[in-house]
């Protein structure tokens, strides 16, 4: 991932629910986005980019917009506000901003709903995933991104990506399942030692209940996820819809809306369904990591 370079932010999921429950009660009260704009007395953009949750949405706002919408029941207010608060230090206080210096907004966002999804599926080309990878393959990476300048940008990133990591082996982990084309573990990054070390470590995660890995071989020749790659976002929260990351020369894009998420879904789905099995996979993995021993 190309971590310097921000593309349209997406809306973070407790936001969403936000801006959700928000549009519910304007639309129950039979008002326009112009109408509430007017009780606000702000724009209708601001409106839209409050419902759409990709914004910071004040308190006092909210409880204006209740006011205007006619909710007065208070436990329903006091929930909104409650939900307004948590969404609003949610971006403002994960661990990772402490790292902001070296983290484009694409990727403190990426980040924030790693922290807070439950299932990521990935599919990478070339690349061992970034959860899998041992701080010497992530720093060969990053090194060879060209993205930082001083060895201490590199350090920081590169203890962000473990810091990442903790999703899969702490309290209720990560579901994480990758699909990788054959060419990320024929791929020698950092040398023959590295690699062997980086194979090494997949396959022991692999291991773990909550981890799947499948290699897609060379073999089976042309297939629909050559173009690039790309993970899927899963959450708990029974409102909160599915989102993509995809993965560009020049930047990452969000994309949120069913059609599109469906899409990768189908795509995801077909590479799943083209890969060895699980256990052949990890075959590959160790036999390739051995191929690398001097």
């Amino acid at each position: 991932m190309n971590m310097r370079v921000t593309t349209d932010r997406p809306s973070t999921v407790l936001g969403r629910q936000l801006g959700d429950e928000l549009r519910r009660h304007r639309e129950a009260a039979g008002m326009s986005t112009t109408q509430a704009a007017e009780a606000l007395d702000c724009t209708k953009g601001k409106i839209s980019r409050m419902e759409n949750g990709r914004v910071l949405v004040r308190t006092p706002d909210v409880v204006a917009l209740l006011h205007a919408y006619g909710v007065d029941d208070p436990q329903t207010r006091e929930q909104l506000t409650r939900l307004t608060r948590t969404a609003n230090r949610r971006r403002r206080e994960g661990w990772w901003h402490e790292y902001g210096s070296v983290l484009a907004d694409t990727y403190r966002d990426y980040i924030e709903m790693e922290s807070i999804c439950d299932s990521v599926r990935a599919f990478q080309v070339q690349l061992i995933p970034g959860l899998l990878q041992t701080p010497e393959y992530g720093r060969a990476v990053t090194v060879a991104s060209r993205a930082w300048q001083t060895s201490e940008e590199i350090d920081q990133f590169v203890q962000v990506r473990i810091a990442r990591q903790q999703r899969l082996t702490g309290e209720d982990p990560l579901e994480f399942w990758a699909v990788l084309a054959e060419g990320a573990i024929r791929q020698a990054v950092g040398g023959p030692d590295v690699m062997r070390a980086q194979l090494g470590h997949v396959s022991e995660m692999a291991e773990l209940p909550n981890i799947t890995v499948q290699v897609l071989p060379f073999s089976r020749g042309a297939h629909s996820g050559m173009f690039g790659p790309y993970l899927l976002m899963r959450f708990p929260q029974v409102t909160a819809q599915d989102l993509v990351l995809t993965e560009t020369p020049t930047g990452n894009i969000w994309m949120e809306r069913e059609l599109e998420v469906a899409h990768y879904r189908a795509l995801f789905d077909d590479a799943r369904t083209a890969a060895l099995s699980p256990a052949d996979s990890l075959t590959l993995i160790r036999r390739a990591a051995e191929e690398y021993r001097p």
